[in-house]
């Protein structure tokens, strides 16, 4: 996978980011600011525009430069979550050119580990970490099967959509959202279910 692989993976979430940007909003009116399909679209309109004018040369480049973007144009605790986890992203991938499955592997466990340090949240408080967890966790059993990239693609965007369901039932226990107590239950936490998109854009970029 190379530097026009991971392109066209952020080229897919800002069309599914700007598709359903007002799906995402909703659920974060239930239990939120009511922006966070909207600050996630303009992130991603400003990463398209930045990786239009400075094209990265390699796939770690392309994540830095999304990440980058998006702690600059993204306003709330989204831009410096998805910030950091395309950046954690981008430096575990370094500088070659082209990178493997068990790479990208790395690199996802990399992303989850950098928003659980930023965040401070865990598997179960109701955060965008229920659906990254397990998706990473996925992405790495399929590796150790042997499975060849679409299909362990598919099994990380698979788990990451059931953790975002997952989310539905529970109370949440950080950000905004927490404030709301027993009264948070019965929504589907906006950061779960937009790292779904991500991951399920991440699928669609591998031809799935």
């Amino acid at each position: 996978m190379d530097a026009q692989f991971f392109t066209a993976w952020i080229e897919e979430v800002a069309r599914a980011v700007g598709a359903n940007r007002d799906h995402l909003t909703r659920l974060d009116a239930a239990i939120g600011d009511a922006d966070h399909g909207s600050n996630l679209d303009r992130g991603f309109t400003a990463v398209r525009e930045a990786l239009s004018a400075t094209p990265g040369d390699t796939p770690g480049a392309v994540l830095t430069l999304t990440g980058t973007t998006l702690i600059r144009k993204v306003g709330g605790a989204s831009g410096p979550l998805y910030g950091t986890a395309f950046r954690q992203m981008g430096k575990v991938l370094g500088s070659g050119a082209d990178v493997s499955l068990t790479d990208l592997a790395s690199a996802l466990e990399a992303a989850l580990a950098g928003v659980r340090r930023l965040g401070g949240a865990a598997e179960g408080d109701k955060t965008m970490v229920d659906a990254l967890a397990p998706a990473s966790r996925a992405l790495t059993a399929a590796v150790q099967d042997g499975m060849k990239a679409e299909e362990a693609l598919d099994a990380a965007r698979a788990a990451a959509e059931q953790g975002a369901r997952a989310t539905i039932p529970l109370q949440a226990r950080k950000g905004r959202a927490s404030y709301l107590g027993e009264r948070s239950i019965g929504h589907q936490d906006p950061g779960a279910a937009s790292t779904a998109l991500i991951l399920t854009a991440l699928h669609a970029a591998a031809g799935g």
